[in-house]
Order: C-alpha cells, then structure tokens, then sequence
C-alpha cells in the first residue's frame, strides 16, 4: 500500500502535466485506477455496467423471469426459502459505482500536491444501508439472510462467569442499554441455586426491576421447576432450558444423564404451556466437550430434536469451549438441520480460538439467521474449563452491517452498552471492533 501510494505521488508530481488544471486531473485519473482508496472498489469494479444490467446481477445480464426472488425478512425467519448447499467459484463483481463505501478511513483528492493529498474522515458502518448496493452486487453476499435476529446474552452468560459478584443496580441499568440499543431479545438473568452459581443469585431482583422494559424479550434461564416457578413469580414473561450434547459435560455440570435432563426439562416445557409461556432450548458443548473431547454430530442432532418436540420456539446451538471451525460447525448444522427446521436453529459461538465469527458466516450461508452473542465479548462458562467469552455482539452486528444484514441494531449504543459495563468490571472491552471503533473515533475528534 505504501509503494503504491509513493508511485501514485510521485505521477501526481510528473512535470508533464503542463498547468495546475492538468496535475489535478492527473491526480483524479491516477487516483481512479488505485485500488480501495475513496470508495474502496478497485478500478475494476468501478467500471460502468453494460446497458441494462441490474444491481443485483453478477454476470452483466438482467434479473430473468427464472432467477430466484429475493429473501424475505421476518424477525424470526420463519418465511425464509429452505436452504440448499453449493459450493460457487469466486468471481470479481463489475457492479455500476453507487457511493462510497464509508467503513474506516476515506481518502479524497484535495490537489496535486502530494503533501496535501489527502483529506481523512473516520466513519464505522454505523448501519447495513452502507453495505447495500455491494449486497445487492455479489451473489455469495446476496444469498445471506437478508436480515438477523441477535439474541443478547451478556447479562446472563456474561456476567455469570465473572469472580466478582456485579451490583444488581448495574446490571439493571445494562439490561436498560441493551434494551435501548434496539436488541430485540435480552436474556435477562438465570434462576438457578445460588450455591452453584452465586454471581445470579439476584436472579428476583433483577427480574422485577425490568419485567415491564418495553419492546424487548426477556428469556431467563430456569434449570428446572422450582426456577421456573421462582420465575414466574418474578415476572418473567419468557424461559429457557439447557440440556448438553455430551454426557460427560451433562453429568459433570448437573449431574445427571442426557436422557435424565431431557425428562426434567419436558416437565418444565409442560408447565410453561399450561401458563403460555414460551420456552427457549440450548444445547450445549455442540462442537467439543472439556470432559468427552469431540462431540458427534448425532449426539447434537438428537438433543435439538428432544428440545424442539418437547415445545421449544428455537433451539440454540453452543460450542461451549470455543473449538470449533467451520470444517467441524458445518457437519453439525447439517446434522441438526436434518431432524429441526433451519428457521428454528441459533448459533451460540464461545471465541476461545478466534473462530467465532467465521462459524457465523459459514452458518449464515447455510440458513442460519439467529444468533446468539454478548456485549463486550463477556463470558464463559463456570463449568467448561478454557472456555473464553461468548463472540462479542459489536463485531457480530459490524460484520452484519459490512455485508449489508439488518439487524435493527445501534452499534454506537451497544458500543456504549460495553464500555458501562467494562468500565465497572474495570477491564478493556473484549470486542475487538469496539476497540478499534474507539480508537478511530477519537482520532477523528481531534482532527
């Protein structure tokens, strides 16, 4: 990039140009052929389309009578097409120049002086409108979701983990900006035993301080009957149950078998129908299990079928310990999506190995359109050693603004989400493009 920008200066600079005039078109012309600078397309896909070419075609043509329709978007995908699996050879997309893209840093021609080359202005994509038009010109971006539902699960998988207890009044109040960030569900706490899992123990509390948060679902985690009805009783309008793919995870964390905490969970599930409260399903360790090592897809495909017949609305697929690529998560969709509705699955990654947001897109090009993640990147699992946090929901929600995915989300207020919390917990924020952001941001303040 530097050799490049030093070539382009020093054209910009050539004592050809014959007037002032001249070198600034000389600059403009030079700066069109170099590659991701101002709108960050190369100058090949800045070339114009032929006559009557669409935006949302790769090849040049116009949509035709027989290419598929576009996706429809619901908040629960339940009008999504079924998916079918291919493999498609990249291709470079010539595509009609429709604005800038406005991630990072821009570059603007300001004069042949190549001192004064460049103006700089920072922007982040604050919304998946800046993505559209590259969405609409790329056949393995347009063939995503057209929108995601991301299911916000620090206040509960996050701060579970934490040694430290958090003051119920901050996690009200992080509840709060969530909720405010536009996330449309917010799993709020767990009614568990406190003995086993101190951290929730103001699983009440937390409850009937934000039961009546308006325009937003508040699951709460409850192990068995007695936290169902402690939830219910609080307030809770909406529950989840967990149950592992692995036995050895399932007796070592319950203590008991997967037959034995399926049993318990279908009791659960019943009672929630008599009062119409739905009921959310985890599966846990869907990758690799701390205690059994890897986990075959059949032992996921079985448990997820167990949750979705027992009542479960969707059933949340975890790689608890954070091993899994997109080589070991595709087997294993396959496999759930056999026996569960795609519509009907979520994916709940752990960022143990930096794979979490690969497994996203490669779920995603399967069908997926729900996931889980937590704000800043907090979490872990009490009872999965090396576990690290959940993928943080900034870098979900900017990886699904850059490919041009609704999600209905604020990425500055979930930002801001972090930092609250972070800052009580006094630690950096675990999401690599909130720090990132940050920094930018507050370079461009000074500018």
């Amino acid at each position: 990039m530097l050799a490049a920008s030093t070539r382009v200066c020093s054209r910009l600079a050539s004592p050809h140009a014959s007037s002032p005039a001249a070198a600034a078109a000389a600059a403009a012309a030079a700066l069109a052929s170099f590659p991701v600078l101002g709108s960050g397309m190369s100058g090949l896909e800045r070339q114009p389309a032929p006559p009557g070419a669409g935006i949302g075609d790769t090849t040049g043509r116009s949509r035709g009578a027989d290419d598929p329709p576009p996706r429809p978007c619901s908040s629960s995908g339940e009008s999504r097409e079924g998916y079918q699996w291919s493999r498609v050879p990249y291709q470079r997309q010539l595509r009609p120049h429709r604005g800038t893209v406005t991630a990072g840093l821009n570059h603007r021609v300001s004069g042949a002086n190549c001192s004064s080359l460049y103006q700089q202005s920072y922007r982040y994509f604050s919304s998946s409108s800046d993505q559209e038009s590259i969405r609409a010109g790329n056949k393995l971006i347009r063939d995503l979701p057209s929108c995601v539902k991301i299911v916000e699960v620090g206040p509960r998988d996050g701060l579970q983990n934490e040694k430290d207890t958090v003051p119920t009044p901050v996690k009200v109040e992080l509840i709060r900006r969530l909720a405010a960030s536009g996330l449309s569900v917010v799993e709020a706490t767990s009614f568990v035993s406190p003995k086993w899992v101190p951290q929730l123990a103001d699983a009440k509390d937390v409850m009937e301080a934000v039961r009546n948060i308006e325009g937003v679902r508040l699951p709460v985690l409850t192990p068995n009957i007695k936290g169902f009805e402690a939830a219910i009783a609080a307030g809770a309008k909406e529950i989840a149950v967990f149950a592992s793919a692995s036995e050895g995870f399932s007796k070592s964390n319950i203590n008991c078998t997967i037959k034995e905490s399926l049993a318990r969970y279908n009791n659960v599930a019943l009672a929630a129908k008599e009062k119409e409260i739905p009921v959310r399903g985890y599966v846990s360790c869907v990758v690799g299990c701390p205690v059994d090592g890897p986990v075959p897809p059949s032992n996921v495909a079985y448990v997820a079928k167990e949750l979705y017949d027992m009542g479960c609305y969707e059933v949340s697929l975890g790689d608890t310990i954070g091993v899994g690529t997109p080589g070991t998560v595709v087997p294993m969709l396959e496999a759930a999506m056999s026996v569960v509705p795609v519509e009907k699955l979520a994916v709940h990654f752990h960022d143990t190995y930096g794979q979490s947001l690969s497994n996203i897109l490669i779920s995603l090009q399967m069908g997926v359109s729900i996931v889980d993640s937590s704000v800043a990147g907090l979490g872990g699992c009490p009872y999965a050693k090396g576990a690290s946090g959940n993928v943080a929901t900034e870098d979900v929600v900017y990886m699904l603004n850059g490919l041009g995915i609704r999600t209905g989300i604020d990425l500055g207020k979930v930002m801001a989400a972090g930092e609250f919390i972070c800052k009580h917990l006094g630690r950096q924020s675990g999401s690599k493009a909130a720090t990132a952001l940050s920094k930018v941001t507050a370079k461009a303040s000074k500018l």
